[in-house]
């Protein structure tokens, strides 16, 4: 049992002498370690301080160097300061010397206005003195021997003035005819005007707004196989019972309206037949394009037209400025050209020839960068038109200089055919208020009773007083009225102004 309990003992002691001596080297062991990892930051700690050192000198070096510049900055500011100083003194001394002469200048011209005004006032009472002399010799104060003598020529020249005015107005009519072939040249001229609106839509109506989806198609087929085969956009909105197709070719434009027109008609609305439906319809325009050039031709007398010009004479039966169709402009421009060539003695087939061809650049002017009488040139110029006509072609919007009488004629012609009346579009709202004004600027002339626009504003009658216009008053007075309009008013064409002065005498018979 003692040998048990010893063992035991011995097992116990064995055991926390074991303990003992990991825990004395296990210390030591962590001792060690702290050693190094305090060795190591000493270290680091040193490194930081010596990079931080010559961080430090890096930043005074560059704070020195910052300074430097800045003072040869700031010296170099200095020396253009006083270099503006000096120039600034400078330009001061010179106004103060100018200020100087002005002054002198000022001090001689008063000397001379006290002169003036000491002579002008001399005068003033020699002038007065004589005028009181007169007045006592005539028993008559200066106005009223004015008025006496104003009125008194007044009533002796009225009637003469007027009976010659009368005359001469005579003789110019008598000489009208004579002098017709140079004052129609260039006075219709003033009346020429730029086209620069036209329609790019087209509407389709429909027989009713459930069509509009089978036009659309499922998931938008319809729509999209149409208008890539017609090259057009179709509009479907919220507009009841119609669709709006627009494009900026017109002929395009049509071959799309006359194509969608057939598809409502026939109801068969799918890819596969919009495309035969619009082959279709493209062979017919493109015939009626062909026809209505050759009857363009044949309408106004002009033959040897190359094919090609015929076709582009033929689409701008589709092309309007202005809400005028350009085609039948082209044929009417034509006629009046030969019409004032044969009265002024012009060359008549260029003259027709030249104003039906002188739009016919509308017809490709969206394809073609410039202006449509530039591209009308080049054109006829390419197809071998003569030289005469081109040069009417390209002038007629005065874009090139005019070598010919015929060019003028162009011109007038082009002018007459788009201002006549009722041969374009013109907004409601705009007519109305150029009527209006043409009225009031009648109006706002004394003695002038009523005043009526006529045949659409081309013309004006204004009818006045009697007892306050004379007839020399309203001859007068219709130069004055066409003056104020001329410069308060735009407007197409001329204006006609017709002053009217009627007089009734009333007896009773009794």
């Amino acid at each position: 049992m003692n040998d048990g309990f010893a063992t035991v003992i011995a097992a116990v002691l064995g055991t926390a002498i074991g303990l003992g001596l990991g825990f004395l080297i296990r210390s030591y062991l962590i001792q060690e370690k702290i050693k190094k990892q305090e060795q190591q930051a000493e270290q680091k700690l040193e490194q930081a301080r010596q990079q931080a050192s010559e961080i430090v000198l890096s930043a005074k070096d560059e704070a020195l160097e910052i300074r430097d510049t800045a003072e040869k900055e700031l010296e170099r500011r200095r020396a253009g300061l006083r270099r503006e100083e000096e120039r600034l003194q400078h330009r001061r001394e010179k106004l103060d010397q100018q200020q100087e002469r002005l002054e002198q200048r000022d001090q001689a011209l008063n000397k001379r206005q006290s002169t003036l005004d000491r002579k002008q006032n001399q005068i003033d009472r020699l002038y007065q003195e004589q005028t009181e002399a007169l007045e006592r010799i005539a028993a008559l104060s200066q106005e009223e021997a004015k008025q006496e003598l104003l009125e008194s020529v007044e009533q002796e020249t009225r009637q003469d003035m007027a009976r010659v005015i009368r005359e001469v107005e005579a003789e110019a009519k008598e000489e009208a005819d004579a002098r017709a072939r140079k004052i129609i040249t260039y006075a219709v001229q003033r009346i020429a005007s730029d086209h620069v609106a036209e329609l790019t839509v087209s509407t389709v109506p429909l027989s009713s707004d459930d069509m509009k989806g089978r036009i659309i198609g499922r998931g938008g087929r319809n729509i999209r196989a149409f208008e890539q085969t017609a090259g057009v956009d179709v509009i479907v909105d919220d507009t009841p019972e119609a669709i709006t197709i627009s494009c900026f070719d017109p002929v395009r434009r049509e071959i799309a309206r006359r194509a969608m027109e057939r598809l409502i008609v026939d109801g068969r609305i799918h890819p596969a037949r919009i495309e035969k439906i619009v082959a279709d319809s493209r062979k017919e325009v493109e015939r009626i394009v062909r026809e209505e050039g050759e009857r363009a031709a044949y309408d106004t007398g002009v033959g040897g037209l190359h094919p090609e010009i015929l076709k582009l004479l033929g689409r701008l039966k589709f092309r309007t400025s202005y809400g005028q169709n350009q085609h039948a402009h082209a044929i009417e421009t034509a006629k009046l050209s030969a019409m004032l060539a044969e009265e002024l003695g012009a060359n008549v087939k260029v003259a027709r020839m030249a104003g039906l061809l002188h739009d016919i650049g509308k017809a490709v002017d969206f394809e073609t960068e410039g202006t449509h009488a530039m591209i009308g040139a080049e054109i006829c110029r390419r197809y071998g038109i003569a030289e005469e006509v081109v040069n009417a072609i390209e002038s007629h919007h005065h874009e090139a200089e005019q070598d010919s009488i015929e060019a003028v004629i162009v011109e007038a012609a082009d002018a007459i055919s788009g201002a006549r009346p009722g041969a374009r579009r013109e907004s409601l709202d705009h007519y109305l208020k150029r009527i209006h004004a043409l009225e009031d600027i009648a109006r706002s002339f004394k003695g002038v009773a009523e005043s009526y626009a006529i045949q659409a504003g081309r013309e004006i009658r204004i009818i006045v007083k009697p007892n306050e216009i004379d007839d020399l008053a309203t001859i007068r007075l219709s130069k004055d009225i066409a003056s104020k309009i001329e410069e308060g008013m735009e407007y197409p064409g001329q204006i006609k102004v017709t002053v009217i002065r009627e007089v009734r005498a009333e007896g009773i018979a009794k």
